[in-house]
C-alpha cells in the first residue's frame, strides 16, 4: 500500500546519472570530497565545516523567519497608525505571507542542489530587501490602498522560502545518526526569528529612526531594523559557507521523490506540527488583541519562542527513542492542548488562553523536530532494504541517493507544512465572523490532531505495517 515506487535500474544507473553534474572548484567554496558517514573523515574535517556552515545557515534563515512573521505584529497595530481596514482583511495580511512562503518553498528546495547550498544562502538572503523595503513604502502613508498592502504583505513570504532551502542544504552536511539534532538546531535557529520579531518589533515601533518623523507610531521600524542582518547573513554566507558537490542532482531526479507514497504521509504529519506553529505564531497576536483587547503587556513573543526552543529537543527526542514514537505522543499532546483552549475562549480565562497556547507551542516544536527526523531514516531504510548484504559499493550508492531523496522530501514536506501560516489564520478570522469566536476553528484543529495520531499509528508504529513496507525499521526506531 504504501512502497516507495521503483526506480529502474537506480543503483547501476546513479553514478552514469550524475557523472556530469561535477561542478568547478577554482574558486574553492564547491567541496568534492564530503564523506560525514566516515567516522575518520567526520572527527577529522567534517564537523568543523559543517559546524560552520550550519552556524552561517541558522543566521540567514532567522532573519528569513523575521522577514516572513513581520506582518503578523505590523496587521495587529495598522488601526492604531490610522489604516482602516477590517479584521477580515487584518487577518488576510497576516495569512498571505504563510501562503507565498508555502508555495516558494519547492522552487528553494530544488535550488540548493541545483546551484549549490552557499550561492542560494547569498541569493535567498538579497531577495529579502523585497519585502523589507516593500514594507517600509507601504506603512507610511495611512492611505495606501489595500490591495497595495496586501502586495507587500505577500512578498514577506520570501523569507519564509529560507527555511526549506536551508534545511534541504544542512540534510547534506550532518551523518544519519546527527541528523536529527543538526535539523532541529538549524530549525530552532530559524524558528526563533519568529520571536524575535514579535518581541522587538513593539519596541522598535515606537521610535523614530527615519529624520524628521513625528508621527506616534512608526510601522517601518518592523523592517529598518533587520536591514543590516540581512546584509550580514550575506556576508556570512560569502565567506562562511560551502557548496557540496556531492549534493548535485537534476531537477527530474528530485521530483521523482513525489512518487513516494511516503512523502504524502509525512506532509500531513508537518502540516500538523509546523503548519500549527507558523499558523498559530502569525495569527496569535490578533487573536489576543480580539479575544482580550485591555491586555497590554507584549506576551505574543513567549509562544513562538517555546515552540523554537523545543525543537531541537524533539530531534534528539527522536534520535533516542524514535520519531514515529515521539511524533505520536505529541499529537496525543496537542489534541489535549487544543481542548484546553476551547475551555479557555469559551470562559474567557486569559491565564488558561495563555497557558493552553504555551503548550500547543512547545508541542509544534518537539512534532517540528521528531518529524523531521523520521524523514532520513524512512528514505535510508527503503534504499539499503535492496541491497545485498556485503555489496558495500552498491550500499554507498544506496546512502547516496537516499540522502538526495530526503533533501527534496525535506522541501516538499517543509512547502506543504507552511500552509498552515495561511489557512490557520484564515479559520480563525472564518471562526471569528461567522460564530463571533475563534472556538469553532479551534475545535478543528483538535479533529485534524486526531487524524495525525491515527495516521502515525498506522503508518509507522504498526509492527505488521514495518515488517511488509519497511522491514529494516521493523526492529529499529523509524
Amino acid at each position: 500500500m504504501l512502497e516507495l515506487s521503483a526506480r529502474p535500474a537506480l543503483i547501476e544507473s546513479a553514478a552514469i546519472e550524475n557523472a556530469p553534474l561535477t561542478p568547478p572548484s577554482s574558486r574553492g567554496y564547491w567541496i568534492d570530497d564530503w564523506r560525514p558517514e566516515d567516522s575518520s573523515f567526520w572527527q577529522k574535517t567534517g564537523r568543523s565545516i559543517a559546524r560552520r556552515n550550519l552556524i552561517w545557515s541558522i543566521l540567514a534563515e532567522n532573519i528569513g523567519f523575521s522577514v516572513w512573521l513581520m506582518w503578523s505584529v505590523v496587521a495587529a497595530r495598522l488601526p492604531k497608525a490610522g489604516f482602516s481596514y477590517t479584521t477580515d482583511q487584518l487577518f488576510l495580511l497576516v495569512a498571505l505571507p504563510g501562503l507565498v512562503g508555502a508555495l516558494i518553498r519547492l522552487p528553494y528546495t530544488l535550488a540548493v542542489p541545483r546551484f549549490g547550498g552557499r550561492n542560494w544562502t547569498i541569493v535567498s538572503a538579497l531577495l529579502l530587501l523585497v519585502p523589507t523595503l516593500s514594507l517600509v513604502v507601504a506603512v507610511r502613508h495611512a492611505a495606501t490602498p489595500f490591495w497595495c498592502m496586501a502586495l507587500a504583505a505577500a512578498s514577506a513570504g520570501l523569507g519564509g522560502g529560507n527555511f526549506a532551502s536551508s534545511m534541504a542544504n544542512i540534510s547534506f552536511f550532518y551523518p544519519n545518526r546527527e541528523k536529527g539534532w543538526a535539523l532541529g538546531l538549524n530549525a530552532a535557529g530559524g524558528n526563533i526569528g519568529v520571536s524575535s520579531v514579535q518581541l522587538l518589533v513593539p519596541i522598535a515601533v515606537g521610535y523614530a529612526l527615519l529624520p524628521g518623523d513625528s508621527r506616534p507610531i512608526h510601522l517601518e521600524n518592523a523592517a529598518l531594523i533587520w536591514l543590516p542582518l540581512i546584509l550580514l547573513s550575506v556576508l556570512g554566507a560569502c565567506f562562511g559557507m560551502n557548496n557540496l558537490t556531492s549534493a548535485r542532482s537534476p531537477v527530474r531526479d528530485q521530483l521523482r521523490v513525489a512518487k513516494c507514497s511516503h512523502l504524502w504521509i509525512m506532509a500531513v504529519l508537518y502540516i500538523g506540527t509546523f503548519g500549527s506553529f507558523v499558523g498559530y505564531s502569525a495569527a496569535f497576536p490578533l487573536l489576543l488583541k480580539s479575544q482580550f483587547p485591555t491586555v497590554t503587556v507584549n506576551l505574543v513573543f513567549l509562544g513562538a519562542l517555546v515552540g523554537s526552543l523545543m525543537r531541537p529537543f524533539g530531534g534528539w527526542l527522536a534520535d533516542k527513542y524514535g520519531g514515529a514514537r515521539i511524533t505520536f505522543l505529541n499529537f496525543l499532546l496537542m489534541a489535549l492542548a487544543s481542548t484546553a483552549l476551547v475551555r479557555a475562549i469559551s470562559h474567557k480565562d486569559l491565564s488558561q488562553f495563555l497557558l493552553a497556547f504555551l503548550v500547543l507551542f512547545a508541542s509544534t516544536g518537539i512534532g517540528n523536530g521528531s518529524t523531521f527526523r523520521m524523514i532520513p531514516a524512512i528514505f535510508r531504510s527503503l534504499h539499503l532494504q535492496r541491497v545485498q548484504a556485503g555489496n558495500e559499493a552498491a550500499r554507498g550508492l544506496a546512502l547516496d541517493s537516499a540522502l538526495r531523496e530526503t533533501a527534496a522530501t525535506i522541501g516538499v514536506v517543509s512547502a506543504l507544512g507552511a500552509l498552515g501560516g495561511y489557512f490557520i489564520p484564515q479559520a480563525f478570522a472564518t471562526s471569528i465572523k461567522v460564530s463571533g469566536s475563534p472556538e469553532l476553528a479551534v475545535r478543528y484543529f483538535f479533529g485534524f490532531y486526531l487524524l495525525c495520531i491515527v495516521v502515525t499509528w498506522w503508518c509507522y508504529l504498526r509492527r505488521s505495517f514495518l515488517t511488509r513496507a519497511l522491514p529494516s525499521l521493523a526492529a529499529a526506531r523509524v
